[in-house]
């Protein structure tokens, strides 16, 4: 059993981009491989050398999603007893309300208030309960939260 997490939500997103890629940029690599063919002497063409190179990361980024994909184990039924990936979280902080959903490492984006399980944060909150009082690192100290919400 893998222990790297996506949500449902995340498996979504994965397999979009992994079509995408499969489909729209394959042909849009190999159609600018063809036009800098086109132009000759492919040794001193950096435009292939440059196609050629994009083909490549694509093709891994490609291998990256699909063993993700295949690898995961998806969470798609989250309860609300106790914290654990999937769950969007409610926690009060310093008299101020944050809000996080517990994601998988290869979904985190903290921008959106995304956190992996495996971050310090993540790891702090995993399997507590509402009412409880944990300790959440920071460069300055830990920070004492109270869980308000688990849904």
């Amino acid at each position: 059993m893998s222990d790297r997490y996506l949500t449902k939500e995340g498996l979504d997103h994965l397999k979009t981009e992994l079509e995408s890629l499969k489909t729209i940029k394959r042909r849009e690599i190999a159609e600018a491989i063809h036009i800098a063919k086109e132009q000759g002497d492919l040794s001193e063409n950096a435009e292939y050398v440059s196609a050629k190179e994009e083909q490549q990361r694509i093709e891994e980024k490609i291998a990256q999603i699909e063993t993700t994909i295949k690898n995961a184990q998806i969470v798609t039924h989250v309860g609300t007893e106790n914290i654990s990936v999937g769950n969007k979280i409610i926690i009060m902080c310093n008299g101020e309300k944050v809000q996080y959903h517990i994601v998988g490492s290869d979904e985190a984006d903290p921008m959106q208030s995304k956190i992996s399980n495996e971050s310090p944060v993540g790891k702090a909150l995993m399997g507590k309960k509402k009412g409880e009082t944990v300790h959440i690192p920071t460069p300055a100290g830990d920070k004492e939260c109270e869980i308000v919400e688990i849904q």
